[in-house]
């Protein structure tokens, strides 16, 4: 019999992101109506330069959502609205912030600078940026998760097969977790249309380590949740590597073996709670 479910095991992850254009106000109400965990706001490539102190002022409308998670994915460092992002998003005490093209641990202590008290989200988007990746996830103890934005990496790289980025993919989930942070979530699946090729991409990404991944429009949420959540039978053996591991050690033993055979320790029981974790 599967022990019952106890609090401390669960530490539940955030698995579907939602970036909505910040020119768009009709389309902030409704991102920041669905079921997506957190609503990102988007001040970059979805505006176009002439629209952006336009997005910068439609922010308000995420005071009025003050227990909504939302993240605000502001202009490059090395962008004129970069200090104009930075100085309306300093105002909105409830949001984090996601930024691109991050590239040196200097442009880390920039941001931690600029947006003190804020969680950071960097996006890795060229060849240096990789190579520094680990360097970037512990720069600072604001960040909060790397991403990776593949299309400007693809077109970096000179990659025309989205295979060509494996080990790039994996690479970010090494340093980020090498670095204490959560795992990373995926990055966007271009086509809105094709959720069985979105399905599919998501499951790669999950036997990669990667947890979650952004959408670009809410049909594209259930599918994304579908493929990151924890299975019934993944979830209930989770809860029992946790209570046969915790007994064993009452016993004063460091391991268990399930009826299956399958040999456990204490370090399975993280991963265990991450299952657990992904609802």
């Amino acid at each position: 019999m599967v022990a019952p479910m106890r609090d401390e095991y669960v530490h539940a992850v955030p698995l579907t992101w939602l970036y909505v254009p910040g020119d768009r106000p009709d389309r902030i109400i409704k991102a920041l109506a669905t079921k997506a965990d957190r609503v990102i706001v988007d001040l970059e490539d979805a505006v176009a330069p002439q629209k952006k102190a336009e997005a910068r002022k439609n922010l308000h409308l995420l005071s009025e959502h003050p227990d909504r998670p939302t993240e605000i994915r502001i202009n490059a460092i090395n962008s004129p609205w970069f200090d104009d992002d930075c100085m309306v998003v300093q105002q909105l005490s409830h949001v984090s912030v996601r930024v691109p093209k991050v590239e040196s641990p200097d442009q880390v202590c920039l941001l931690g600078e600029k947006l003190p008290g804020k969680s950071l989200t960097l996006l890795i988007e060229s060849a240096i940026g990789v190579e520094n990746a680990y360097l970037l996830a512990q720069a600072s103890p604001s960040v909060e998760s790397l991403g990776l934005g593949e299309a400007d990496l693809r077109s970096d790289l000179g990659v025309s097969d989205p295979a060509g980025l494996s080990w790039v993919r994996s690479r970010i989930v090494v340093a980020s977790r090498a670095a204490g942070l959560r795992s990373p979530a995926m990055s966007v699946y271009p086509n809105v249309r094709d959720l069985d090729g979105l399905a599919l991409s998501c499951a790669q990404g999950r036997d990669l380590g990667f947890v979650g991944r952004a959408a670009i429009h809410p049909k594209q949420l259930e599918t994304i949740r579908r493929a990151f959540q924890a299975t019934a039978e993944e979830r209930e053996r989770a809860q029992r590597i946790i209570g046969s591991v915790a007994g064993a050690a009452q016993q004063g033993s460091g391991t268990f073996v399930l009826e299956d055979g399958t040999f456990l320790d204490v370090a399975m029981v993280e991963e265990a709670r991450r299952v657990l974790g992904r609802v």
